[in-house]
Order: structure tokens, then C-alpha cells, then sequence
């Protein structure tokens, strides 16, 4: 796991922002820093030592020079292709599954990618051909930046090497801003800043003579299922987990494990610990309000291994770090981030490894709007125009309880998509809990709405994927949907910058491609079966986990913001929303953004999601656009939580 950045400019490269951006990184691979320059490139490279710790430095090349890649992520099927290289005559200088790369572009050009099994990001040069290729794996897990502006090239792990040039500054992009506020990411290529892109997930790129292309190398298809029975699906997922955890524990250095207390990471983790001579070490956080604590759970698995277990529960206090969040982020932290970045904080003084249970709800329908909304189309019985306007009326008046999706939530949303059918109501159950597009005709300034133009509306770019042919029955067009979108752009960008900001590599088993498309394969009705969401996941998990486990509701990795929001956080969102710099620069509308937040604290309504998207926005032009480092704002937010104590 690494930092991985580059410059082409064809007038010949300028090593001193080379160097710059490659500093920006140093929280991504504090070990070791390397550097390639040849006439119109510049390579970067920041190194977390995992394989072969003495001789895998990079930029590296092949055997005469002329290949030369910086490469981020792990390849899990390196040795098998090691072997076929070396029987086909090349000649490895290095133990890592880096230079694996470099041979099998040699011989397969741009295809090289589809032969590989792992997470990744790189760039290789082709000094012969004077040709720049850039690669990210199948579904998303590292990420891969870039900009193109007057006749350079740049790319980078994160934004903020990219704006270290001289060719791109911080400037907001509404359109990747309008999106991410609805949906929780930017889609495509989109970021938050104006003229920076990112390599969408299983897609590749080439830069060449002046020009590049964008193409998809891998896509995930749903029509074609497994026919065997039950037992033999159970056997076959199985075998191929327990395979693919061995595979991720290949290390020369120390390996953990996250435990969030849910079935998908517990069930790597007893895995893990299985495969393992000796007891793993496992990480865990928690919360004091007990129905977002998780900790009793993760417990029984650390109890049932006797793993090395460490844990630790954190409070409110810990929106002060937030600052610090969105500059690892580059753009908007989620609460889910927070989760990530702790635990990551607590396990780096013991391992430089983590395997996490990430994908596990997208592969095998974990979440609860999977079986919402195939149930709303019974609650739609019910007259249209009964649930249209007396529903609601009634609906309003149920208070929220501001728990863990709480009932008054529930409700309204089954009766919010009753009102519309299809990929339409999967797009509105989307953004739902966060901006819709009738809150942003509230929030949004007209001049940023006539800005926007027909990019306003956000389901669009759920449409796209909903609506393709990968897929043919509404789970398989929701899980199909969620794999393209909120997967790589929002959960897996959330744990690469968060567990890189503490130098941690984390790996993701589920995520294999072997088990993606495994889990493509097998029939709606093994996954989803009535109510019982995961099910065939579950018959896996019921040989490694306690039964407590298996029984319980599904909770993910939260905190208790509503409730923090009517106490200590209110005073500091107050102060945060009467400054605004987005209603300054002529965004947003100041006079909404209060109205929300009253609206939570007098317990009309828990807005916990908005406000919480709302705070990000505020800190994230401060430091972005404003120039303020996150060592400022903190002492201003310590402050601001100060004076909600008092």
C-alpha cells in the first residue's frame, strides 16, 4: 500500500512539483520515497513496506529500462503469474507483485489488467513508445486522480498532491458538490474540485501524444446464474472464502483484523483467525448510547478466537478531529469515516496490516432498502392519493427518536417510495435520509440552480446503472447500481484515505474478484430470501460465528449524531451556519440551513444526516478554499463545543 503520483508535461517535466506531490503523500507510505524522471514524465512514489521490505522500492522497471511503473495496492494472485512470466523467460529482480506488472505489460500491453486479481492503482510508462498507462481495479478499492490542463497531465492517490502543481487550483465544482450532498458521492469521473478527475472503478487509461482515452476493462454481470442446489452454492462460497482469506494474509509484516461487531467483518475475522497458527490481533470502537454500541458483539468473536483483542469508546468530543478527516479525504467525510479512521488510529501501533468485511452488504444484500423496496409495492395498495396527502399528514406528526433507523424514519420512507416505482424509486431511497431534490430547490441560490442546468437532477446518475442491461430482477438492478456507484466512490474511498492517513493498509477479501463475481451469480432468491437479507452469506457464517450473531438486526457503523446534534453539536453548528461561507460565496440559502437545524433541536424532525453534510461542506471551504490548515479550525471548533458545554 502506497502513494502513488506523476507529471507529463511534453515540454519536459518539472521535477520540483514532481517532488511536491509526492510530500503531499508521505502519510501513505512513511517508509521509503522514490523518484523516475525522463524527459516529458516525472514518476513519485511514497512506499508502506508490506512485501519484500529491502528490495521493493519503486518507481521500478524491467529488465533493459524501458518500463517503469509506480504502483499502489496488492496483487493476490502474483505468484501464480510470477510463475507463467518466469517460465516464459523474464527475469524478476525483486520477491514483490509489483514488477509482476511490469513483465505482463510487456507482454500483454493494456490488457495486462484483466489478468490481475487484487486492489490497485498504478501508472506505467512506455519510454519506447512514449506512452503513459494508467489502471483501477475491478471494483474500486484505491484510488486514482488526475487533471488535464494546458498540455500537462498530472495523477495522484489523493486530490491534494494535484493541487500542489501549478496547473490546477482549489475551486468548487457544483455539479460534483450538488451529487455528492444527494447521494453520498460524486459519480463518473467527478470530484469536488473544478478540472480534477478521477479513473473510474474497473476502468483504465492512456496518455499519448497529447491525448488520452478513458476505457472500462471490467463490468459485473447479473444474468448468468448458478443452477445448483442450495448446499452445493453454500459449499462452493465457502471454499472460495476461506481461499481468498489465506490469499490476503500473504505479509512480511504484521496482519489484524477490524471487528465492527456485524456478520461481514466478524466472518473474515474467524476466518482469518481459522487460517492462522497464531491468535490475531482484532480491532474495535464503540459508543456509550447503546443502541448504536456494537461492542457486545465484536466481544463474542474476540472471546470464541481468543484473539489479541483491543477496543476503546469514544464520545462526542471527537467532532473536533473532523477538520483533520476532510483534509484526508479531500472532500466530504461521512460519519462512517470516523469509525474507520479511530479504529485505523488504534491498530497502527500494533499491525501495518488490517482485512476488513467491506462489500460484504453490496455482494450478498445486507442493507435494509434491498428488502424495502421490494415491499413497498405492497403498502401501495393503498390509494395513491390517501398516501399522498393524508399519510403524510399523519406522518408528520409521529416524533423522531433520533435512534439507529428509528420507526418514525421507517415509515415516512415506505411511504415517500410508494410514490414512485422502479429504478426512480431506488434513486429517491438513495438520498432519501440526506438532500432530495425538492430540499436543494430550498437549499440552492437560484444562481447556482441555473448553474447546474439539467445536471440538477441527481437520480440520473442512478438511472444509468439501474437501468442497464447487467442486470434483470430489481435486487439484482439495486446490487448492480450500489457495485458502480456508492461502493468504490464512497465506502471503499472512505476506508483507503482513512486507514492511509495512519500509514495502515487494509484489505478487503470480500472484494476479491473471484468472490464479486461468485456472488453476481447466485440467484436472487439464495441472497434475499422473504425477509431474511444475506441469507446464503449466513448459512457460510453459521459455522464461524456465534449464534447471537446470526440473530441479530442489522445495525452498521454509526454514531449517535442526532442526539449530539439537539446538545453540544447545535451550539457549534449555530456558530458554524451564522458564518456560512457557502451562503457567502452565494450558494446556499443561510436561512434553510438554520431552519434545519431548529428544526432538530426543537425535535420536529432528525436531520442528523443533512447537518452533518452541511458542517462538512463549511469546514471543507475553509481549509480548501479559505486556506485554513485543520490545526485552526480544531481550536475554533474547541471552541465552539465549549461554549455548547457551558
Amino acid at each position: 500500500m502506497c502513494g502513488i503520483c506523476g507529471l507529463w508535461q511534453p515540454t519536459g517535466v518539472n521535477e520540483r512539483l514532481v517532488r511536491s506531490m509526492n510530500e503531499a503523500l508521505v502519510h501513505r507510505g512513511p517508509d521509503d520515497e522514490g523518484y523516475y524522471f525522463d524527459g516529458p514524465i516525472g514518476l513519485g512514489h511514497r512506499r508502506l513496506s508490506i512485501i519484500d521490505l529491502e528490495g521493493g522500492r519503486q518507481p521500478l522497471s524491467n529488465e533493459d529500462g524501458t518500463v517503469w511503473i509506480v504502483f499502489n495496492g496488492e496483487i493476490y494472485n502474483f505468484l501464480e503469474l510470477r510463475q507463467e512470466l518466469e517460465a516464459a523467460g523474464h527475469r524478476f529482480k525483486t520477491r514483490t507483485d509489483t514488477e509482476v506488472i511490469v513483465h505482463l505489460y510487456e507482454d500483454h500491453g493494456v490488457d495486462c489488467v484483466k489478468q490481475l486479481r487484487g486492489m490497485f492503482a498504478f501508472a506505467i510508462w512506455d519510454h519506447r513508445h512514449q506512452r503513459l498507462f494508467l489502471a483501477r481495479d475491478h471494483v474500486g478499492q484505491k484510488p486514482l486522480f488526475f487533471y488535464q490542463r494546458n498540455g500537462a497531465f498530472a495523477f495522484a492517490s489523493e486530490i491534494k498532491a494535484l493541487l500542489q502543481t501549478s496547473h490546477v487550483s482549489p475551486e468548487l465544482d457544483g455539479s460534483g458538490m450538488n451529487h455528492l450532498i444527494s447521494l453520498r458521492f460524486t459519480p463518473g469521473t467527478q470530484t469536488m474540485f473544478k478540472g480534477i478527475q478521477k479513473v473510474p472503478a474497473g476502468h483504465s487509461m492512456v496518455v499519448e501524444k497529447g491525448q488520452s482515452r478513458l476505457e472500462r476493462y471490467w463490468d459485473l454481470q447479473y444474468t448468468q446464474k448458478l443452477t445448483g442446489s442450495e448446499v452445493d452454492v453454500v459449499d462452493r462460497l465457502k471454499k472460495l472464502l476461506l481461499e481468498t482469506v489465506r490469499s490476503h494474509l500473504v505479509s512480511d509484516v504484521p496482519i489484524g483484523a477490524f471487528v465492527s461487531g456485524g456478520i461481514d467483518s466478524s466472518t473474515v475475522a474467524s476466518m482469518m483467525a481459522v487460517a492462522s497458527p497464531e491468535p490475531i490481533a482484532t480491532f474495535s470502537i464503540g459508543v456509550k448510547q447503546a443502541d448504536f454500541n456494537e461492542l457486545p458483539y465484536a466481544r463474542l468473536v474476540a472471546a470464541k478466537y481468543q484473539t489479541k483483542h483491543h477496543e476503546a469508546i469514544i464520545d462526542e468530543d471527537l467532532v473536533k478531529l473532523l477538520p483533520k478527516l476532510i483534509w484526508h479525504m479531500d472532500e466530504l467525510s461521512d460519519p462512517f469515516g470516523f469509525g474507520i479512521f479511530l479504529v485505523a488510529q488504534m491498530a497502527k501501533p500494533h499491525v501495518k496490516v488490517v482485512l476488513g468485511g467491506d462489500g460484504g452488504d453490496e455482494l450478498f444484500v445486507g442493507y435494509d432498502r434491498y428488502v424495502g423496496n421490494t415491499l413497498v409495492d405492497y403498502y401501495c395498495y393503498i390509494p395513491e392519493g390517501i398516501r399522498k396527502h393524508a399519510m403524510r399528514t399523519v406522518i408528520k406528526l409521529i416524533p423522531d427518536s433520533y435512534t439507529y433507523n428509528s420507526v418514525a424514519q421507517k415509515i415516512r420512507w415506505i411511504n415517500e417510495m410508494s410514490l414512485r416505482s422502479g429504478g426512480e424509486r431506488y434513486a429517491e431511497s438513495m438520498s432519501f435520509l440526506r438532500f432530495t431534490h425538492e430540499m436543494k430547490e430550498k437549499l440552492f441560490t437560484r444562481r447556482l440552480q441555473k448553474q447546474l442546468k439539467e445536471d440538477f437532477y441527481s437520480r440520473s446518475k442512478i438511472l444509468e446503472h439501474f437501468d442497464a442491461a447487467n442486470a434483470r430482477d430489481i435486487v439484482d438492478k439495486m446490487l448492480y447500481t450500489d457495485m458502480m456507484t456508492r461502493l468504490p466512490e464512497h465506502l471503499l474511498r472512505s476506508v483507503d484515505h482513512m486507514t492511509m492517513a495512519h500509514g495502515l493498509e487494509d484489505r478487503s477479501p470480500l472484494l476479491d474478484r473471484r468472490v464479486v463475481e461468485f456472488a453476481a451469480s447466485i440467484p436472487t432468491e439464495m441472497k434475499l430470501k422473504g425477509r431474511c437479507v444475506k441469507y446464503i452469506f449466513k448459512q457460510v457464517a453459521k459455522d464461524f460465528l456465534p449464534p447471537e450473531l446470526l440473530s441479530r438486526s442489522k445495525q452498521g457503523f454509526a454514531f449517535p449524531l442526532g442526539y449530539w446534534m439537539k446538545a453540544r453539536l447545535g451550539k457549534l453548528l449555530e456558530s458554524l451556519f451564522r458564518k456560512s461561507r457557502l451562503a457567502d460565496e452565494g450558494y446556499f440559502h443561510q436561512s434553510y440551513m438554520m431552519e434545519l437545524l431548529e428544526q432538530h433541536r426543537s425535535g420536529m424532525a432528525d436531520h442528523n444526516y443533512r447537518l452533518w453534510i452541511l458542517l462538512n461542506l463549511e469546514l471543507w471551504w475553509r481549509i480548501y478554499m479559505d486556506g485554513m490548515v485543520p490545526e485552526e479550525l480544531e481550536e475554533t471548533m474547541d471552541e465552539w463545543l465549549a461554549v455548547g458545554a457551558a
